[in-house]
């Protein structure tokens, strides 16, 4: 599974000022407007998709890596018009290199404050890369100053409703305030240095319903987990300092899943050691916001909760065998239009059948409550509807994301599934499931590829990051 491999984490991005809160509760509980999770290229209300194919091959290079973009349509993704980035688009630096990977990390967001989202895609050996969106969708692409960074994620750290970028690298983390010019340039900014378990995962949301996003880090060194961090954002922006979690946090994302005003962390509870992870039935733990920073409040959802369907199931590390890993990837986005956010939960080890290592995707859904397993829903490969074969290591749900494609006012699903296998092995494709007043459905369930989609398909492992 790729995060076991080369570990990398998607969170929701806007084009609109950055908060990953939904409806605010009451004015004097949080008086921060909320702002909608959508990725729109070419502004036309509808959101677009970002995949991933880092492996895939560019003007004969394999590995090279590219990224296919989906515009979204009164009929959902629109497939036919897909346009493909790589280190070969106009503007775009760099060359494309073997082993590459360009796209294993992506970020969407509108940098430049002229209503359409920008893409910056990364981890290839070049500059990091930004294209930027237009009424024709993205367009001529350009360099992102700074030194390489392994994950950029977007914020609105100080709250003045300009799109800021906070980029990790081995060393620092830098926060990069907006607005940017087309150049790539920063309005300013503000770094703090890295310690030795340097952050391996950045969450970004407003915890404290301030109207500053804060940011949480996940921590690890060598085979150990460390406690996430919390660091607040203000007026000032983000704080150089942080405060201990005292909880192992990875693979998250803060939504307002109770919608009281304060952004909730949502992400995969672990154990101090890393290396086992794989092995895991997998957990989700939700911890709640408040004025101060996280509350006491927390809650746990696995497979074996009340509502959620199936059983959670331990691997074995002498047989190799892995665990379900439940809430290995997640994206919060409102699923049935209630107002509260709904979480998307990928079990990529979920065993399906006799072969293994199947997959599975779970729908959580938030309520006045929080987030319970009451009317949690589950999908995969062999469930009615939805399209393509149930196969051994196919780990369906290794990426989840959840935005509203078709406008209709719902979040829809979209599943990347890296190692896919189509006409060739570990291609990847996508499925992207509607959103209803229920739930998820497989009415008008589409799935998508690199064969599809007319891209090279060897290998390339598509799907493999969504934006």
């Amino acid at each position: 599974m790729r995060r076991s491999l080369i570990a990398a984490v998607a969170v929701t991005a806007l084009a609109t000022p950055f908060a990953i809160v939904a409806t605010a509760g009451s004015a004097a509980a949080a008086p921060a407007a909320a702002s909608k999770p959508v990725t729109d290229f070419n502004h036309d209300g509808y959101a677009d998709l970002a995949v991933s194919a880092y492996r895939g091959a560019v003007s004969g290079t394999s590995g090279a890596g590219y990224v296919s973009i989906v515009y979204g349509s009164p009929s959902g993704a629109d497939t036919a018009h897909a346009k493909q980035v790589d280190r070969t688009t106009a503007g775009v630096p760099g060359d494309p290199e073997e082993d590459g990977s360009f796209g294993a990390s992506t970020e969407a967001a509108d940098l430049d404050g002229d209503g359409y989202t920008d893409l910056v895609a990364s981890n290839g050996n070049a500059a990091d890369a930004v294209l930027w969106g237009s009424a024709d969708g993205l367009t001529k692409g350009g360099a992102l100053p700074g030194d390489y960074v392994q994950q950029i994620k977007a914020g609105d750290f100080n709250g003045d409703g300009k799109t800021d970028l906070v980029a990790n690298s081995q060393s620092t983390m830098e926060v990069r305030y907006g607005p940017f010019t087309r150049d790539g340039k920063p309005a300013s900014t503000s770094s703090v240095e890295n310690g030795d378990d340097g952050p391996q995962e950045l969450m970004v949301g407003d915890v404290t319903g301030d109207g500053a996003d804060d940011l949480v880090t996940g921590h690890a060194m060598e085979e150990m987990q460390h406690s996430s961090r919390l660091w607040k954002g203000s007026k000032d922006g983000l704080s150089k300092t942080s405060t201990p979690t005292k909880k192992f946090t990875t693979n998250g994302v803060i939504a307002d899943v109770d919608k009281d005003g304060y952004g909730d962390l949502v992400a995969r509870e672990v154990d101090e050691v890393s290396e086992m992870q794989v092995y895991d039935a997998g957990a989700v733990r939700v911890v709640y916001g408040s004025a101060s920073g996280f509350s006491s409040r927390t809650a746990k959802i696995t497979q074996d909760t009340a509502g959620v369907p199936g059983v959670g199931e331990q691997g074995d590390p002498d047989l190799h065998d892995r665990g379900d890993q439940f809430g290995y990837s997640l994206s919060a986005g409102d699923v049935t239009g209630d107002g509260y956010p709904d979480i998307a939960v990928g079990v990529p080890g979920e065993d399906v059948d006799s072969s293994g290592d199947t997959g599975a995707v779970v729908l959580l859904k938030g309520g006045a409550n929080g987030l319970t397993g009451t009317g949690a829903q589950a999908f995969n490969q062999t469930t009615a509807g939805v399209p393509g074969v149930s196969e051994g290591d196919d780990y369906f749900g290794e990426e989840v994301k959840l935005t509203d494609v078709n406008k209709d006012g719902l979040a829809d699903l979209t599943v990347g599934v890296p190692q896919e296998d189509g006409t060739t092995k570990d291609s990847g494709a996508a499925w992207l499931f509607r959103g209803a007043k229920t739930g998820l459905t497989t009415t008008g369930i589409t799935s998508f590829s690199p064969s599809s989609l007319g891209t090279q398909e060897a290998g390339a492992r598509f799907g493999g990051e969504l934006s």
